[in-house]
């Protein structure tokens, strides 16, 4: 009679859908998503632990202490493997995302340091699906047009001069992504987000943000429609870095 309580009292819990993988499991989605789009990553990552290994080992043999320089050469090679299987994860991650609407904004989102990205997009061609998206940093605000580069042009340049009214001191800086000449690649993009010249403080980034939230309650932000949806289109990047 009492076997059965105790059977349940062992009985493996069912598996939350919505608990977060721990970082090991995260570290092997990453590793899966480089080597299926490169196959050449587990050899390019064993290239550079086993050559920084056998770097710190000839090192030691000429200087001394063997193993300390045997270990910190490992040691430097794990650390040189993780940098490039985030590179690799990334790259595999463009790829997935290349052609599907919200692609771009999902990169722009990436440019973590100081910049703050609507979630949705701020201006859509509801013919077209030409998109608009926008960051606001410490360069002022950034505006992303995803589409052929003279159709969406004109949308973008539509966005720029509305923000120019309502921001009349702030820089308003904007970029075309996509393949065609004069547009970005979606690798660009961070890097030409990043070396923007910082004009804002902190405080001028808040007031910025608090603008443009205020002004986006008056329905000036149109509807999305259906098959467009950045969110579900961003990669996990702190799984990319391992966190």
């Amino acid at each position: 009679m009492s076997e059965e309580p105790r059977k349940g009292l062992f009985r493996r819990k069912p598996k939350d859908p919505n608990k977060k993988p721990g970082r090991l499991a995260q570290m092997r989605q990453v590793y899966e998503l480089s080597a299926k789009h490169n196959k050449a990553t587990p050899w390019l990552l064993a290239a550079a632990v086993l050559g920084c290994t056998i770097i710190g080992l000839g090192a030691g043999f000429v200087f001394g202490g063997m193993i300390f320089t045997t270990i910190l050469g490992f040691m430097v090679g794990l650390l040189l493997g993780m940098f490039m299987l985030g590179r690799f994860a990334e790259t595999a991650a463009f790829a997935q995302m290349d052609g599907q609407p919200g692609a771009f904004g999902a990169v722009l989102n990436t440019a973590r340091r100081g910049y703050l990205m609507d979630e949705k997009p701020i201006a859509i061609d509801p013919k077209s699906r030409d998109l608009v998206f926008r960051s606001t940093g410490r360069a002022g605000v950034v505006l992303l047009s995803e589409g052929p580069k003279a159709r969406s042009a004109k949308l973008l340049a539509k966005e720029k001069k509305r923000h120019e009214r309502i921001l009349p001191n702030v820089p308003i800086h904007t970029f075309q992504g996509g393949k065609e000449e004069g547009q970005l690649a979606m690798k660009q993009v961070v890097p030409a987000v990043q070396k923007l010249p910082r004009k804002l403080n902190r405080a001028e980034v808040l007031a910025v943000r608090n603008r443009l939230a205020a002004l986006g309650t008056q329905g000036s932000r149109p509807p999305i429609p259906k098959g467009i949806d950045p969110n579900k289109a961003r990669p996990n990047h702190k799984a990319m870095r391992g966190r």
